[in-house]
């Protein structure tokens, strides 16, 4: 089955407050797939977002955001007031994302509808709490005193909770206990939000498909509550930290900084936390796209005290082990595997054995240092093909910054032409490739610039920032966009159902009427013969009479 789709973060969603989220524009941006003839939207990772605002470090690995909260719901909900909301401060550009004052502004209208809502009282959020035992009430306390100590990392905290002493659990269980559980509602508002999207986007023959880093931050619930899942020393100190060696990203290597997983108490246990894992990522989404997969033959290991990536050291990591088991417990997954950058044989073997697609982002092809496995001519079927992710620069900014002997390259390769467009010309191949799945974030179908890229890594600052307008996808652009999707046979089966359903019931409504028209002609010409036939009756009697 060829697919298509658009990569488009929750948060660039145009929206007046400041942030995207499961607003009427999540709704909108539905219906533009839908009337677009695509079948997957693809997001980055949902969670709570630390420092640096980047979606891949975050606060757990199982809460929800709550910017995405949408507040017009919560004033629905007679919450909060629709002044209130539009009162807030959220910055002066609607293209860029304020993250410090979306933080200043946002979590005070939260709080205000928290107690505005008795939400104590509502036996579906009992239940929900209930069924989210396993991580709710650890990531709800963790925040709570996180904002009690000031925003500091939890390794700064007091020893007793530091090191989650039993009494000192229950104490500040006790002391925070309305804390949080403004936390626990900010999670069933997030989930019951993202509920309804998610089937709105069903309804209209869309698939999600989500992005799950293979990392936890250190900084987070999950380190903090489970420090034996990661290599910590006696204090709960990392001792080495993830990252990747030198590429064509970063001549230093990457620095995530993100704990280590002890592979060998994951592997004791049956892999339990990640089948947790896993299983309540496909109850956010349909398709789930597993990043830096290669860390799963193989991980780098660099020493927690350096500060770049150039002394890590290649460790083994789980391998099929851990998918086998997945597979055993949660039957076969949709998933989608980030496999770029260099690959080993082993890593190859990996991805083979998986049975899983892996990636091809076509701005790759024309790299020297990327080889030419990602030339669309090379591609097998079993592939997902981006013109570029959200680690890449745009279409048309990379048009204009990459070395002039890869411009010329694609130039050619892939006839590229101002009159086209270059980025209509690169996502064209892409949706021409054999790749099953082709996906192409929004800001090359608008054909914007560098100053629309989402992410430039292993830098700090203004990353995770862009936001698109509304109206940027214009009647035309959607029309020029499903033509293309027709071409090359990539249209959403139910919007060709819906489509074939309004013809039929168009043929039938001119069938009847049509036959309706025939029968009126039938009945007057009855009508004028028996009219006749009176007139001639008529005129004889009157004949007879005389």
């Amino acid at each position: 089955m060829r697919r298509n789709g658009m990569l488009l973060p929750i948060a660039s969603l145009p929206s007046p407050y400041g942030i995207g989220g499961f607003s009427k524009e999540a709704y909108e941006f539905i219906d533009l797939l839908e009337e677009t003839g695509q079948k997957l939207w693809q997001i980055l990772p949902l969670g709570p977002t630390s420092y640096g605002d980047s979606p891949y470090q975050s606060f757990s690995t199982f809460a929800g955001n709550p910017y995405f909260i949408d507040l017009d719901t919560l004033a629905e909900k007679g919450w909060l007031t629709k002044e209130a909301c539009e009162a807030s401060d959220y910055g002066d550009n609607e293209s860029y994302i304020d993250y410090g004052r979306i933080y200043n502004s946002r979590f005070v209208l939260l709080k205000q509808a928290f107690l505005n809502s008795d939400i104590l009282s509502d036996e579906k959020f009992t239940e929900f709490c209930k069924a989210n035992q396993h991580w709710l009430p650890d990531y709800a306390l963790y925040m709570a005193l996180k904002n009690q100590n000031d925003g500091k990392s939890w390794i700064e905290w007091e020893e007793e909770i530091r090191l989650r002493k039993p009494e000192a659990v229950e104490c500040y269980k006790k002391e925070l206990e309305e804390e949080c559980n403004f936390y626990e509602f900010l999670q069933y508002e997030f989930h019951e939000q993202w509920t309804k999207v998610k089937e709105y986007a069903h309804k209209k023959g869309i698939q999600i498909v989500g992005d799950v880093p293979i990392y936890v931050a250190f900084d987070s619930a999950d380190t903090w509550a489970n420090p034996w899942l990661f290599k910590l020393d006696e204090k709960n100190c990392p001792t080495q930290v993830a990252g990747c060696p030198p590429d064509g990203f970063s001549a230093t290597g990457q620095l995530w900084g993100n704990p280590l997983y002890r592979w060998d108490y994951h592997r004791n246990t049956g892999y339990q936390w990640w089948i947790s894992r896993m299983s309540y990522c496909f109850r956010l989404y349909d398709v789930v796209r597993i990043d830096h997969f290669r860390g799963f033959d193989s991980y780098y290991a660099i020493p927690a005290k350096d500060k770049t990536a150039k002394n890590g050291k290649w460790k083994q990591g789980p391998g099929m082990d851990l998918f086998n088991q997945l597979e055993k417990k949660l039957g076969k997954l949709p998933i989608i595997v980030e496999d770029l950058g260099f690959l080993t044989d082993s890593v190859r073997k990996l991805l083979k054995d998986s049975g899983f697609p892996g990636m091809k982002v076509i701005q790759f092809a024309f790299d020297s240092r990327e080889g030419s496995d990602y030339l669309p001519h090379t591609y097998t079927s079993h592939c997902v093909v981006y013109t570029g992710t959200h680690d890449n620069d745009t279409v048309m900014g990379w048009m204009k910054t990459a070395p002039k002997a890869s411009v010329k390259f694609a130039t050619e390769y892939l006839n590229l032409t101002e009159e086209e467009g270059y980025n209509w010309g690169m996502m064209r191949a892409a949706w021409s490739s054999v790749a099953d799945m082709a996906i192409v974030p929004m800001q090359d179908l608008i054909g914007l610039g560098s100053e629309a890229r989402i992410n430039i890594p292993s830098t700090l600052g203004e990353n995770w920032k862009w936001r698109a307008l509304e109206g940027q996808i214009t009647k035309d652009l959607a029309k020029k966009l499903y033509k293309y999707m027709q071409m090359y046979g990539r249209i959403n089966e139910k919007v060709l159902a819906e489509q074939a359903k309004k013809a039929a019931e168009k043929e039938a409504a001119e069938k009847e009427a049509k036959e309706k028209a025939k029968e009126k002609g039938i009945w007057n010409s009855r009508v004028k013969a028996s009219s006749a036939a009176k007139k001639k009756t008529s005129d004889k009697k009157k004949s007879s009479e005389k």
